[in-house]
């Protein structure tokens, strides 16, 4: 069963189709594809193995897990609703599977997230100026609304991508940092006080 647009995303959708031009065409193109697999894939991998050369192994663990089952569930979520994408006529680009959620979306928005939860976890300098970490959710919406732009998606599919990215997120999270208190738990009480004194350490990580 094919789920339909609203009214709502018919709406912008028209607007953005009649108001679209050159430049913000081409720059749509070449935004869009900090979301495609390809540069994702080369994204977690380098990040993963940064954090493995690092001895952050349970980083790693989270970046890579993290990302390879959001992404099955961001496949699961499509052929689940089965939503046809906007008319092939006013797309960009030629794209030719289901549209809910959108993948863009939804992957920037995990891949980015992770990445900046560690980048956190693992330098001071990023601690100490937090306003960095906001890159990570501003490129993932630039990379949604070039999704817009470009006639492959509809909004409703951009804004559940960014939803159910962050979600995740914060639920790896969660499971990571009950994973690291509950290894904490088990070490002796000296050496847990030495693990915590260091992660926090204003020089390290």
């Amino acid at each position: 069963m094919f789920i339909s647009p609203t009214r709502i995303d018919e709406n912008i959708w028209e607007w953005v189709v009649t108001h679209r031009t050159e430049p913000w065409n081409t720059i749509a193109e070449v935004i869009t594809t900090f979301g495609d697999t390809v540069t994702i894939t080369v994204i977690t991998v380098l990040a993963v193995l940064a954090l493995a050369a690092a001895r952050r192994t349970a980083d790693a663990v989270y970046v890579a897990a993290g990302t390879i089952v959001g992404f099955a569930i961001s496949q699961a979520l499509k052929f689940g609703f089965a939503r046809n994408r906007p008319p092939v006529e006013d797309r960009l680009l030629n794209i030719d599977t289901f549209s809910y959620p959108s993948g863009h979306s939804m992957m920037t928005m995990i891949v980015f997230g992770l990445c900046a939860v560690v980048a956190y976890r693992s330098f001071a300098w990023v601690r100490a100026h937090r306003w960095v970490l906001l890159l990570a959710p501003l490129l993932s919406i630039l990379v949604g609304l070039t999704r817009i732009e470009l006639g492959v998606h509809w909004t409703t599919d951009v804004l559940s991508g960014w939803l159910f990215g962050a979600i995740w997120v914060w639920i790896c999270t969660q499971m990571l940092l009950r994973y690291e208190n509950r290894a904490r738990a088990d070490l002796p009480v000296g050496e847990a006080d030495r693990e915590e004194t260091a992660g926090n350490s204003p020089h390290g990580g």
